[in-house]
């Protein structure tokens, strides 16, 4: 599998629980009071105003993850 930029947070934190802690560390919080946040990673970094280029710097350091865990 190879995650992108369009995943949902539910999806990823399912495949790749260590996403979690690694987008927290990045300030992007994708759970409150134990509930996932609902839309896309993409979603979620833009919303703390993360540009392009760090929203794929997310998705690479995602998969190398993903591909090592």
């Amino acid at each position: 599998m190879k995650i992108t930029k369009e995943i949902e947070i539910e999806e990823l934190v399912s495949i790749l629980p260590d996403s979690v802690t690694y987008l927290m560390e990045q300030g992007i919080r994708c759970l409150r009071c134990g509930e996932p946040i609902w839309g896309t990673l993409e979603n979620a970094a833009e919303e703390k105003g993360f540009s392009e280029e760090e929203i794929q710097k997310f998705v690479d350091e995602l998969n190398n993850m993903y591909e090592n865990q």
